[in-house]
């Protein structure tokens, strides 16, 4: 069997070694220069320094050459790349080769979750999330990882957790793509007002409390989608969180740290150097649970954080000055 990984940043080369452990593996990069570099030195110094490439996995800028005589297609490009992705596999490929989707987030304008995009390019195509506690070093040096699997269609889930399980991933099953994909999507909003939340000292006990009702917010927001409430409580929703809002390797936690620490949030990103897919979502978010009418004050907080409207520090004292409630 040969799988297709479009995206060689950190993620799509951490599948790619895990995938490349049992299966041959063509992983697609558009920059050249990257694509070489990985080519010279059996491993992606830029992105995943130290984790070696055997030699099932073969690296190239041609898109149809990655995609020739594929038996699935594991999509690992930030969500605002994901639409364009599949839009050009698909071209290629038609409905014949099912997809592995693993961004997390919405689309920024249409607010569109990652399968949904899917869904909008390419109306027949079959497709599974992969979510969950998963880091993209920790994959890469075969550490053992669980993760949730979603797809409507049991038998595309069976083609990609085959793959993933004989890697070192093991997945478990989930027909609810919304609420996975939501609890993707809002965790990394919660892990920047984490993230804050530690610069700013807040301590320990306020932290798990921040991180707890960061969690009603997404299973709010999910369940008002039509997600099921259990799914939050799953790898994908309590898992991914606390991953997440806890790690040091967390993209989205260290940049909410950076903030709380008084950088702006271009230099915070800059120092990043890769993508921290809160800063897109966050806003998206705000906006859907406005929609929907869904209480989400700690999504709004990082929001207003992120525009400039409201300082760290002072977003704190307000998300902790607010009047009491019932807690469900």
């Amino acid at each position: 069997m040969k799988i297709a990984v479009i995206g060689a940043g950190a993620w799509g080369t951490a599948l790619a070694v895990s995938i490349g452990r049992s299966s041959l593996v063509s992983l697609y990069g558009a920059n050249a220069e990257l694509v070489g570099s990985i080519n010279q030195h059996k491993e992606n110094q830029r992105y995943l320094p130290g984790v070696s490439l055997s030699e099932r996995v073969q690296v190239t800028d041609a898109l149809e050459s990655a995609l020739n005589g594929a038996s699935g297609i594991v999509v690992a490009v930030p969500t605002k790349g994901l639409r364009q992705s599949v839009m050009r596999c698909h071209s290629i490929c038609g409905d014949r080769i099912p997809y592995l989707i693993t961004c997390k987030g919405f689309e920024v304008e249409t607010g569109l979750l990652p399968f949904q995009v899917v869904e909008d390019v390419a109306p027949s195509a079959r497709y599974a999330i992969l979510s969950g506690p998963s880091f993209a070093r920790d994959v890469g040096e075969q550490k053992s990882t669980v993760v949730s699997l979603a797809s409507a269609d049991l038998s595309t889930s069976d083609i990609f957790s085959e793959v993933l399980l004989l890697g070192g991933i093991r997945t478990y099953f989930n027909y609810d793509v919304i609420g996975v994909s939501v609890g993707g999507a809002v965790k990394n909003v919660i892990a920047i007002a984490a993230g804050m939340g530690d610069a700013l000292e807040i301590g320990a006990s306020a932290l798990a409390g921040l991180v707890t009702r960061g969690l009603s917010e997404a299973c709010r927001l999910g369940t008002a989608l039509g997600a099921k409430p259990e799914t939050f409580m799953g790898l994908s929703g309590m898992g991914d969180l606390a991953l997440t809002c806890f790690s040091d390797l967390s993209r989205n936690r260290r940049l909410g740290y950076a903030l709380g620490l008084g950088k702006s949030l271009r230099d915070a990103e800059g120092a990043l150097g890769q993508v921290a897919e809160g800063v897109h979502a966050a806003n998206e978010v705000m906006l859907l649970a406005r929609r929907l009418k869904v209480e989400m004050p700690i999504t709004v907080a990082v929001t207003r954080v992120l525009s400039g409207e409201i300082s760290p520090r002072d977003a704190a004292k307000e998300l902790f000055s607010r009047a009491p409630k019932a807690e469900v």
